[in-house]
Formats: C-alpha cells, structure tokens, sequence
C-alpha cells in the first residue's frame, strides 16, 4: 500500500492537517513523524488511523526506517520549529531542525525514489510568508518569484530549507512543491502564539501584551483553508513551483486583540502595550492568485471563524 508521511503531524497545523486527510481519504495509509517537542501532543491526533513514530527529523536512521519500512510516495513535510520569539533568545535548534532536518529528509526521500524514477511522488515542503520579509502599507502583497529577505533566524531558517529543497529540485529533479502560508489561526494551536495567548490572558482577566504600537499587519487564514490547500496542492500542484497561500485578510495586532476582547466581552483595559520585539516585521501580505488559477478558494467569514476558535479555547480553558 502507498503511504502518506506527515512530518510534524502532532503539531498544529500538522494535527488538523492529519485529521482532514484521514476524513477526506478515509482508504490511506497514513503515517505522523514528530518528536513530540514542547509544541507537539499525541493528544492532538487521538481517534485517527495512523502508524505513528516518535522521531526526530534530524536522524537519518530513523527517517531511513521509515522510508525503508513503507512504500511512501507523498510527504507532507510541517515538522519545524516556528516561534519567532524562541528564534530571537535561541536560534540554533531553529538552524537544527528546520535547515538540517529538510536536508536529512531530502536526501533520505531522494535515496529511495530515484529508484523509481520518482514515479507518483512528490514532497510539499511547508514554508512562510516571512521568508518575503516586511512590506511598506503601500507596497504589493508579495508574489512567488520575489527575493527573499528574511529579517528574523526563524524566517532565515525557513528562507534556507527553501533553497534546499529547490536545489534538489534543480540538481535531481526531485518533485518537491514549497508553499509559503500566512499566519495560521485553529484549534490545537500551543498556546505561545498570539490568538492563544489573548484568549488566556483575557480568560484569566491578565493584561494582554501587545508589541510596540499594535499596528503590525498580519494576514490570517483559518488553519483548514490552508489544509485544503495543502491537499490540493498534492494533487494539482506543478512539481518546482512555489505557491502562496493566503486569505487576503490584513488585519492589524491591536484590531485583532479588539475583536477577540469584544468576543469574550472583555473590557479593552486589559490592553497593555510593550517594547517592541526585535526585528519586528511591520507587514507581511502575499499574492495567491497563482494557487487560485488551480481552483482553490478563500472565501470564508473572518469573524464568524474567529469566534469559532475563540469559543474552542475557552472551552479547552474551563475543561483544563
């Protein structure tokens, strides 16, 4: 039986990820790789049909097993280290697992296709919209072919596992598409990042720290609408292209801690405004027509799907 691997599907976006292909392919044979660091809960995936491994993308006997072991021919690769914050105090495991674990990946997934002539294969390699770097407010949203210029090590990370993978790409001719997400916003999301942290701050009636002025944009999408481009990106996606994947839904920091305040009903008093983090991107915002041409949509209600999520916190909150 041909298998599906997904690197990291543990995590956030990788749980959902797991959960939709399962529901979607309900026939496939999947397996989840994750080292089930800080970020990564088995938890996360309870009640899914998969053959699960506790290993770390960075070991190549351990990735030589499983290729060796299961007739893999699609990978899913979301196992990477993505908080900027963390990336700041302490890059080095960002360089580890996101740069050298691509690479490890790579090497073992050629070594076993290229027998086949890499027949029905391809590997997704998932990346960010913050290898683009920062736009001005009167700048266009950032397309597949503009130069990289990645201003933070966990962007610099990633903008490296890029140009490896388009490397094999070139050198092998290896079926490898990159994708570049905006900010992901879901259930199972760890609580460090920024919607997570808003809900438990304002549960718990904390002061919500908001960096520098509030007025960094950030585009956001549902976590399944990138899930469902992820999907159709292995089936439709040309092998080599990069393609964006966003909602066209800029939305400022402070305007988003509002709208989740407003949702608990909590007073906006709770507001606390702090120094600014280092490097501190003003704006990120890129183009998906390119994966909109393979007939992918992004319609969907931002507020309605804020709430959502926001309610499953709280809900996850009283349960805790």
């Amino acid at each position: 039986m041909k298998s599906i691997l997904i690197t990291g599907g543990c995590g956030f976006i990788g749980s959902n990820l797991v959960k939709m292909f399962a529901k979607r392919f309900p026939e496939s044979h999947l397996i989840v790789v994750d080292n089930l660091t800080y970020a990564g809960d088995r938890k996360n995936i309870e009640g899914v049909d998969v053959e699960f491994f506790q290993y770390d993308i960075t070991n190549p006997v351990e990735m030589e097993y499983v290729f060796a072991n299961y007739d893999i021919r699609l990978v899913f690769h979301l196992a990477a280290e993505s908080h900027v914050d963390n990336s700041i105090d302490d890059s080095a495991v960002f360089m580890k697992t996101n740069v050298i674990g691509t690479h490890v990946l790579l090497d073992v997934a050629k070594k076993y296709w290229e027998k086949i002539e890499y027949a029905d294969c391809k590997f997704i390699h998932v990346s960010t919209d913050e290898v683009y770097g920062s736009l001005g407010l009167a700048e266009m949203s950032s397309r597949e072919f503009d130069k990289y210029k990645p201003n933070s090590p966990y962007a610099a990370s990633k903008a490296a596992s890029d140009l490896i993978v388009r490397s094999y790409v070139k050198t092998f001719g290896f079926p490898a598409v990159i994708t570049h997400c905006s900010n992901n916003y879901g259930k199972y999301q760890f609580p460090e990042k920024f919607i997570p942290v808003i809900v438990t701050k304002a549960f718990n009636d904390e002061k919500i720290p908001v960096y520098g002025d509030g007025l960094q944009i950030r585009d956001w999408i549902p976590v399944d609408l990138h899930c469902q481009a992820l999907i159709k990106l292995a089936m439709d996606g040309k092998v080599g292209e990069i393609y964006n994947i966003g909602a066209d839904n800029e939305v400022t920091n402070i305007d988003l801690v509002k709208k989740i305040l407003c949702i608990m009903g909590k007073p906006e008093s709770l507001i606390s405004f702090v120094k600014d983090r280092l490097g501190h991107d003003r704006r990120y915002s890129i183009n998906s027509s390119k994966l909109k041409e393979l007939g992918w949509e992004s319609n969907f209600d931002f507020d309605s799907s804020l709430e959502e999520t926001v309610k499953w916190y709280i809900d996850n909150l009283k349960d805790s």
